[in-house]
């Protein structure tokens, strides 16, 4: 009897790729002539609440988070980037600058550059965010194209498009060999790159409808100076990151199901373009790693 069909993903890592899935992941790093691997599990969930639909998005993304800077950091020491061992304060810090990192490149700039545009938030919200959405679209395209010239993040480009290759010929039940991965794309609608472009266009709608939600719980709101108003619309961005993470999870997961259908299609279709960047045509040992990953995942989660 075929073992169930698994939903795996993954990810990149320094000369290697992770995999995970249900309930376990697998990091294969190439080192020297051998591939050394770390398995690990994937934390289960205390209370069901945190598995329903538009809930679990923001949760899986937390998880996938602390996995996979881990990894990283795991990868790293591998290849000899790092001789000494990541203890778990760093691991905290390191997660605690990147998320300060993405606030202030991705919603604090693009934010302030809108605003100097004269356009007015409260009066034309949609417009105001629109623009916003496009100037946040816009850095993180310079930042993708501007490292895509480095030597070491165009590796990690092709192992990402090696993960990809891997899941599509796992996911089309070919045997899980060179010539088969080889065949398949390296663009999967599936991908973090796509989730992205799919939490930059929700945003746009969920930030437009804030002055007016705002307004029906404090009246006074629209009395306010300029900066006070500021004050109090920005930090309500940050604290609506999660529902808007889980609204695009929920999106993605239906994109990929549904591909025969047009209109999903062309949800995908911004995200996939982009991946062109994102990932690289792999060469025969970028894509053994990424075969050896996801059949140790295989492997483990099978196990009774």
């Amino acid at each position: 009897m075929n073992p169930k069909k698994l939903s795996v993903g993954g990810q990149a890592v320094m000369e290697g790729v992770l995999i995970r899935g249900p309930g376990k992941y697998v990091v294969a790093v190439r080192k020297n002539k051998s591939i050394v691997t770390k398995k690990g599990l994937i934390p289960k969930k205390k209370y069901k609440f945190l598995k329903l639909p538009f809930i679990r998005g923001f949760v899986n993304l937390v998880d996938m988070l602390v996995i996979g800077v881990k990894s990283l950091m795991w990868s790293a020491e591998q290849i000899g980037e790092k001789e000494e061992k990541i203890s778990r304060n760093e691991l905290a810090i390191t997660i605690f600058v990147s998320i300060v990192l993405v606030i202030a490149f991705f919603i604090a700039l693009p934010y302030f550059l809108t605003h100097l545009t004269g356009i007015t938030e409260e009066k034309r919200p949609f417009m105001f965010n629109f623009v916003d959405g496009l100037i946040r679209i816009g850095i993180f395209l310079i930042y993708i194209a501007t490292i895509s010239f480095m030597k070491d993040v165009k590796i990690l480009f092709q192992y990402h498009g090696a993960e990809h290759k891997a899941i599509h010929c796992y996911e089309n039940n070919k045997k899980l060999d060179f010539k088969n991965v080889k065949k398949f794309t390296t663009l999967h609608p599936r991908c973090g790159t796509s989730f992205l472009f799919i939490v930059f266009a929700i945003s746009i709608l969920v930030f437009s409808l804030l002055p007016s939600i705002i307004l029906i719980y404090y009246p006074n709101f629209s009395a306010l100076n300029a900066w006070s108003r500021k004050g109090i619309l920005f930090p309500v961005r940050v604290l609506l990151i999660p529902i808007i993470a889980g609204i695009s999870y929920e999106i993605l997961k239906a994109s990929d199901k549904h591909q025969k259908n047009p209109l999903f299609r062309l949800i995908s279709m911004p995200g996939l373009a982009l991946q062109k960047i994102t990932t690289q045509e792999p060469n025969k040992k970028q894509i053994e790693v990424a075969i050896y990953s996801l059949k140790k995942l295989l492997e483990i989660e099978n196990k009774k």
